[in-house]
């Protein structure tokens, strides 16, 4: 195994509610081609803020592999799940270098909706990033097995409603759960997905820690999409809701 840079050369921890990250982090295995996987910045702000070293985190949508690779950096260890095997097998990969610590890291490929295999009250901290809905689609499989197969917002939120439930088992008392989500556009009208899951969250018991605005960048918003937002008299979307959740 090569040795590599583990931090960013600038990190600052985030101290208010507005996070920008324009250059993506390169240091480690950190990838972006991933398509929407979530910054390294923001997953280290959380983990930093949010659990201590030897902590038990979990990603139960664990994508590209970005929060894996900062568990490990930052001794933390770590539960990841997701449903698709590229998805494992890609952060499988991103954990194959060496740090000074004992951080441990289990992949696991099982639904987000009924992860039985954790214990109740095991988890200290959660931290993931969900598919907005089918904006991309992460397998071409049934909809009952991939929540970016979903289409319909309501139906969407019943099935994160399931999540959250989980999520809200596993973590324990007093801890954090973190939770990325953007909106969308329907029929040019706007669709407040962010905050219709968070309804779910709090439905199922959290409290509202922080509402984080984090601006997009890297986005398509030149060009056609551009001329298609004067035209027809919408505005692009640029930000991302990220919520902290507490379990009281």
């Amino acid at each position: 195994m090569n040795k590599l840079k583990l931090h960013p050369e600038e990190f600052d921890l985030e101290c208010t509610t507005v996070w920008s990250f324009p250059r993506r982090g390169n240091w480690a295995t950190h990838k972006s081609d991933w398509r929407g996987n979530w910054a390294p910045e923001v997953v280290r702000n959380l983990i930093l803020r949010y659990s201590q070293e030897n902590d038990h985190l979990l990603d139960c949508m664990i994508g590209g592999g970005t929060t894996a690779i900062e568990a490990k950096i930052l001794s933390r260890h770590i539960t990841c799940v997701d449903v698709n095997k590229e998805a494992l097998e890609r952060t499988k990969k991103s954990l194959e270098f060496d740090v000074e610590n004992k951080a441990k890291q289990r992949v696991m490929r099982c639904d987000a909706r009924d992860m039985n295999f954790i214990k109740d009250e095991e988890i200290d901290f959660v931290l993931t990033h969900p598919p907005y809905v089918d904006i991309v689609r992460y397998s071409e499989g049934k909809i009952d097995e991939d929540l970016s197969g979903i289409h319909d917002i309501d139906e969407f939120c019943d099935e994160i409603e399931k999540v959250a439930k989980e999520l809200y088992r596993v973590l324990k008392r007093e801890k954090y759960c973190a939770i990325l989500m953007g909106d969308t556009r329907r029929n040019k009208m706007y669709q407040p997905l962010a905050f219709k899951v968070m309804e779910r969250f709090l439905k199922q018991g959290f409290v509202l820690k922080e509402d984080i605005i984090k601006r997009q960048h890297n986005c398509k918003a030149t060009g056609f999409w551009v001329n298609r937002s004067k035209e027809s008299n919408f505005l692009l979307i640029m930000h991302e809701h990220l919520f902290v959740f507490q379990k009281i």
